[in-house]
């Protein structure tokens, strides 16, 4: 019977949770934009080089998450960070406490700042999440000042890699969290990974990239490969401590063209 309501499942577009899935452990629901990935990738050259990657032409910026509490906007903004992302749920069961404090906090210094969504694909399905997410601070407007909404995928931070779940499962989620955000929003939204991760778990059937923005976690002076269905990437997130509270990141291009991405 469990395997004729998830083929039914499928068939109608909606990928189930695994039996597998375990509860979730008490006080570990917060997990930030590359935790896994630096956990499974490490740091590559960054452990003793002192090279950072070429900024000509870049816009320097961060992200943050409840771990780094208040933080001080005002010197991030003096430091040269001119975008940030903030975490604001995970699942959907999970709100970052500090997320109006971060959210406002950029925008009221200057920066243009974006929301982010940890996915955890094995507990609901994408419709679900994404739901969950633009109903606590993923949404958008164009307004010049707000990044698309992101949803990051990586590592299962409570087990199996792929959270149980083959490519095309997992192909199918990523396309109903993003075409969920873009009915809400109008506006697809940006996709957190790794080059490893998604080629692994997602695949290329789907060319997300024709749609969706990369942003690409990558921990070394030198970017390599994108994921596969990328032609382009638009943040590089390649340091995960820095200058910055939180994560280092890199805009691929000037702060004008950072500007018309939160505008249309």
């Amino acid at each position: 019977m469990r395997t004729l309501i998830s083929i039914v499942a499928i068939v109608a577009g909606m990928t189930p949770a695994p039996a597998s899935a375990a509860p979730l452990p008490e006080g570990s629901a917060d997990h930030t934009a590359g935790s896994q990935i630096l956990k499974h990738e490490g740091t590559g050259d960054l452990r003793s080089a002192s090279e950072s990657p070429p900024t000509e032409g870049k816009v320097p910026g961060m992200d943050v998450s409840s771990h780094q509490g208040d933080v001080d906007w005002k010197s991030s903004w003096d430091k040269g960070a001119r975008f940030a992302y903030v975490k604001a749920t995970e699942g959907t069961h999970y709100l970052n406490p500090k997320f109006t404090q971060q959210y406002n906090g950029s925008l009221n210094i200057g920066m243009i700042r974006g929301a982010y969504h940890f996915a955890l694909p094995d507990r609901a399905n994408g419709v679900q999440q994404a739901n969950f997410f633009v109903d606590n601070g993923g949404g958008w407007s164009p307004d010049g000042k707000t990044l698309p909404p992101a949803l990051d995928m990586e590592y299962n931070p409570y087990g199996e890699t792929c959270y149980n779940m083959n490519q095309a499962a997992m192909t199918a989620w990523v396309k109903q969290f993003s075409d969920t955000v873009y009915a809400r929003t109008k506006r697809y939204p940006v996709i957190y990974t790794s080059t490893n991760w998604w080629n692994k778990c997602v695949g290329g059937s789907v060319k997300f990239g024709d749609d969706n923005p990369l942003w690409i976690a990558h921990y070394n002076s030198k970017l390599g490969p994108l994921p596969v269905g990328f032609d382009f990437h638009t943040i590089w997130q390649w340091q995960a401590a820095g200058l910055f509270p939180g994560d280092q990141n890199l805009f691929n291009g000037r702060f004008e063209q950072l500007q018309r991405i939160a505008s249309s």
